[in-house]
């Protein structure tokens, strides 16, 4: 309680201040820490479009699920509505069950023919960690990087035009080595959160997740790669699964 004339202005100006502060906060595409901006106001799904049969917002998290009363019959992803990113890095805190498989995808564009579905490079995230931090392009070329592995896609040629086998893309070329698939899964944590942190300029894709380099794709196809496009967040076919995403911050160059 305000006892004296004097001692009310105080915390009058720090509430205003606070609420300044948190205002900025709670709204999209605000100013962030050394130049990333929200892209997801952790209230609504302004600036966003998807199915809202699987979307939602919950607790400040915005949340993709399938229950066993919806099942998802075709991958479905949730888009921002700002922009066409080219270079850019974007940082985002996920969370998923165990039978779940999700994925940030970038540089994409829409499916035709299918509602609410992309083509184009994908940040795997799966709940059993077995491809999360590789690099998958969804309807396209298939895995461009396993988890663990630097490589390069050569241009197609007339002899050589490319082909995917077994989900991957046969002439990827392995030129490094960034760790072991399964030392590199140990600091991914199961169904709890984890930060991925995507760095895209030119041709050079990096996926980190937890501040570890998990693929590093260096993609000279002109004819299929892609030097911008929409950002989208996918929910996978498959069992009843949740996946949650928070703090989703995107810094433009």
């Amino acid at each position: 309680m305000l006892k004296t004339a004097a001692s009310r202005y105080i915390p009058l100006a720090i509430a205003a201040v606070g609420l300044m502060i948190g205002g900025c906060q709670s709204s999209g595409n605000t100013g962030g820490k050394d130049g990333f901006v929200q892209i997801f106001d952790g209230k609504t799904l302004d600036g966003w479009e998807g199915d809202t049969t699987y979307w939602h917002v919950e607790d400040g998290k915005l949340v993709g699920q399938v229950t066993p009363d919806k099942p998802l019959k075709t991958n479905t992803f949730i888009v921002w509505q700002g922009g066409q990113p080219g270079d850019f890095e974007l940082k985002a805190e996920f969370r998923i069950t165990k039978d779940g498989n999700s994925g940030i995808n970038y540089r994409s564009e829409m499916f035709e023919g299918i509602p609410h579905a992309m083509k184009g490079y994908q940040a795997d995230i799966d709940g059993n960690n077995n491809y999360t931090g590789q690099n998958y392009e969804e309807r396209g070329r298939t895995t461009l990087a396993y988890r663990g592995q630097k490589t390069m896609i050569p241009a197609p040629t007339a002899e050589v035009p490319g082909e995917s086998k077994n989900n991957a893309w046969v002439t990827a070329a392995v030129t490094g080595s960034l760790g072991d698939i399964d030392s590199l899964k140990t600091h991914i944590k199961s169904e709890d959160w984890n930060e991925c942190h995507l760095i895209v300029k030119g041709d050079h894709l990096q996926h980190y997740i937890n501040g570890i380099l998990m693929s590093d794709v260096t993609d000279k196809d002109t004819v299929n790669g892609k030097l911008k496009g929409m950002l989208g967040i996918q929910v996978h076919v498959g069992p009843p699964m949740k996946v949650e995403y928070r703090n989703i911050m995107l810094k433009q160059e």
